[in-house]
């Protein structure tokens, strides 16, 4: 399959740090995947996924998005952002409105949509992510689990062509885990790309079809789960011999 998303070479270090978060990071990631992206704390997962919809911007490597080169302009930017959305590890890190239709209804409206398109695109993502029930509760006054799903349903109300969940499915029960992989299912089902960080192994064996091991700043391997498992010398070298 075509790739959506092209990461060559990617080096990137944060300000006053004196070792680089990637160090020559390449990565092609098949359209229509449900991708995992494995490594220990500190490997870069979170960094390189930044780069995927211009959060960060390389100190040196090329990005693209659909065989494009990703421009850093304010207008491609948001364009990009438009189509790679992201939910973070912290969902307080992205709910900021008052109510939970208020921050859902927060990025349709911003893309210029009419208020009725926009309350559509609310609902449908509200009743998506299982949180319909709650979009006139203020967003903090929720658990954990239920802001994960209110920014998850914040994502998709922007309509996403691809869809990454940095570390969120850590802080979710097993009852909700199962729920939010369904979503991601879904998603994928309609033609939509989803990268998931995780440290969650199962969710690399039985669901995801593409699996990415980072280790050191790099793409340590990305193939088949079944491969990547498989692979014993690979695993004791990024530290997951005992899986």
């Amino acid at each position: 399959m075509k790739p959506i998303l092209e990461l060559e070479d990617l080096h990137y270090r944060y300000p006053g740090q004196a070792t680089e978060a990637l160090r020559g990071a390449t990565l092609s990631v098949p359209s229509g995947c449900k991708a995992a992206i494995l490594g220990r704390n500190g490997c870069g997962k979170s960094t390189l996924l930044l780069h995927c919809n211009g959060i960060l911007r390389p100190d040196s490597g090329m990005v693209r998005f659909g065989g494009r080169p990703v421009t850093y302009d304010r207008r491609a930017i948001l364009e990009l952002r438009r189509r790679v959305g992201i939910v973070f590890q912290n969902p307080d890190d992205q709910l900021f409105s008052a109510s939970v239709a208020q921050d859902i209804s927060f990025g349709p409206l911003n893309l210029g949509l009419c208020e009725r398109e926009a309350r559509m695109r609310v609902e449908a993502a509200a009743e998506a992510c299982g949180v319909a029930d709650l979009l006139n509760r203020p967003t903090h006054a929720l658990s954990v689990g239920q802001k994960a799903r209110v920014a998850l349903a914040g994502v998709l109300a922007m309509d996403p062509l691809v869809l990454i969940a940095d570390e969120v499915t850590g802080s979710l029960d097993p009852w909700m885990l199962r729920q939010m992989l369904a979503i991601f299912d879904r998603l994928v089902r309609e033609g939509k790309t989803v990268l998931v960080a995780t440290h969650n192994l199962e969710i690399a064996r039985c669901w995801a079809n593409f699996a990415v091991v980072m280790d050191s700043g790099r793409v340590a391997a990305a193939d088949l789960p079944e491969r990547i498992f498989a692979d014993r010398a690979l695993l004791s070298l990024v530290g997951l011999e005992d899986v």
